[in-house]
């Protein structure tokens, strides 16, 4: 046999026909030599004890030596056992044909008569069969081919399909995504049964070779975004994708901005709707949280339950978000203006309230505010990072007795504390978190352009806002539509909720070639006699 340094073709640089594993360059095609190949799959897997390598001699034909390899923990076993060993190794209806049985249809035999798995492909080289090991596929290897099978074992545990613990709802399913990227795709394909839709897988990270893939609608998605996500995608050169949101920084439009441009979820239903109105999904192995693309402003305020509940209680829901969104942006910057530079417009009995007070309060406005944020944030983080049967105690009974005690204390006014618990309520009815983090980091900068300039900063600050919103784009799409550039088709579902027989098209600018999404029910209503 050969030894192993003679097994790596060592280089001083790449050829066409090698591949570098470990900063070492070999052959790419897989050897003829059944040692040979074992030798190097054990060098570059570095002889881990989870390696399985099953030697045997084949029942097809007498003499052949074959060999299986997968993962311990990746693989399971059972399948391995049952519907590739024993079919091998045990296969009594081989004892007729094998003196027929020539080298040449040997691999062609195995694959149609012997091998009961059903999905089963060949491959020849070395980085597919490292792959797919990887992946929790098993590899066969026969002596004397160069080429070997690939069999889907996949058997690794996984959390399973839970409810979603980010985005919960009291009408609707309970199914949310796992860290699985195949059960993803068929909670995604049982929603929507539609020869159209379409699944491209991809593989990301030179380390990790993680697999992503983009699902999308042919005929509804439009031909120019499914391109550039697909040209951003490709041109992702890293390590490691971990989680989802390496890929959301890599390809979103502006990467200065405090407001989310890619959405993101964790339930089935979702993407689908999204999907349906001609958006595309990215999926990424190992994570719970699918990408949604293009985004709107318009699309973090709205809920899956919206859809499921009638339209008048949907459209109050929804306003009331909106409402929510103000109150929790503005409500301390609001109050250090009028508290510091606009007296005049609170009445005066409530003035003498808030100055007594303030009475021994040896903080000003500003700093008396950001005491009680941050002092609510920590609160909220810690919380957050707590284990759950004593983090949401805690975070109550810690809120209850810090506020208490600041204002016995004198550190703080009670009316401010019912700000800051205002603010705290309304920041926690937004449907996205990501958006809720954006409004925690824009009420300090608009407390800070209060206490500057009051009143004016506020309104500076809100035009500075809308302006950089009105500027954003998300894959091409405007940031603002459909309320910049106004589509009054587009209102049915923005500020309110029209009843679904109202909404008769899809966005406009997300899906131009089908646009049509149902049939306009006073066409189809029948004629009196």
């Amino acid at each position: 046999m050969k030894k192993l340094s003679d097994l790596f073709r060592k280089k001083n640089k790449k050829t066409k026909n090698s591949v570098e594993i470990n900063n070492i360059y070999i052959d790419e095609t897989v050897e003829e030599n059944l040692n040979e190949n074992i030798n190097i799959i054990k060098e570059e897997l570095g002889e881990s004890s989870d390696l399985v390598i099953r030697q045997f001699c084949s029942s097809v034909n007498t003499g052949i030596e074959m060999s299986v390899v997968y993962i311990d923990g990746l693989g399971d076993k059972n399948i391995i056992n049952k519907f590739v060993l024993k079919p091998l190794m045990h296969n009594s209806e081989c004892k007729d044909v094998k003196e027929e049985v020539k080298n040449k249809n040997l691999l062609e035999y195995i694959e149609e008569n012997i091998i009961l798995d059903s999905e089963i492909k060949k491959i020849s080289k070395f980085k597919d069969l490292f792959l797919h090991i990887l992946s929790g596929d098993s590899v066969i290897l026969v002596d004397g081919f160069s080429t070997c099978f690939v069999i889907a074992t996949k058997g690794f545990e996984d959390r399973g399909v839970q409810e979603p613990s980010s985005q919960n709802v009291i009408r609707g399913p309970r199914d949310g995504f796992c860290e699985t990227l195949k059960t993803n795709i068929s909670l995604i394909r049982r929603r929507i049964k539609n020869t159209n839709l379409r699944i491209e897988q991809k593989v990301i990270g030179k380390e990790t070779n993680t697999d992503v893939a983009i699902a999308y609608i042919k005929g509804i998605a439009d031909e120019k975004i499914i391109d550039e996500v697909r040209y951003r995608i490709s041109k992702i050169r890293i390590d490691s994708i971990l989680e989802s949101g390496y890929i959301e920084e890599l390809i979103q439009d502006e990467p200065y901005t405090l407001f989310p441009t890619i959405y993101n979820t964790e339930r089935p239903d979702s993407v689908s709707a999204g999907l349906l109105e001609g958006r595309i999904a990215i999926l990424v192995d190992g994570t719970p949280f699918v990408l949604l693309v293009p985004a709107l402003f318009v699309q973090f305020f709205q809920s899956p339950e919206d859809y499921y509940q009638r339209a008048d209680i949907s459209s109050l829901i929804r306003m009331l978000r909106y409402v929510a969104f103000f109150l929790s942006l503005l409500t301390p910057s609001l109050f250090i203006a009028i508290t510091t530079f606009h007296q005049e417009m609170i009445p005066p009995a409530l003035l003498i309230s808030i100055v007594a007070q303030r009475e021994g309060i040896p903080f000003p406005a500003l700093i008396e505010a950001l005491i009680m944020e941050l002092t609510f944030e920590i609160l909220r983080e810690a919380g957050v990072r707590m284990p759950k049967a004593i983090g949401t105690a805690i975070s109550i009974v810690g809120a209850l007795v810090l506020g208490e005690a600041a204002v016995q204390a004198g550190l703080v006014s009670p009316a401010k504390v019912i700000v800051v618990s205002i603010t705290a309520l309304a920041s926690f009815i937004s449907p996205s978190y990501n958006l809720a983090m954006t409004v925690r980091i824009l009420r300090f900068i608009f407390m800070l352009l209060a206490a500057s300039f009051g009143l004016f900063g506020i309104a500076l600050g809100l035009l500075t806002m809308l302006l950089h919103l009105c500027s954003l784009r998300s894959f091409g799409i405007p940031y603002m539509y459909p309320l910049a550039p106004f589509n009054l088709s587009g209102q049915k579902d923005t500020l309110i909720r029209t009843p679904i027989w109202r909404m008769f098209k899809r966005p406009k600018l997300i899906s131009s070639k089908n646009s049509v999404r149902q049939q306009n029910p006073t066409d189809a209503k029948p004629k009196k006699p």
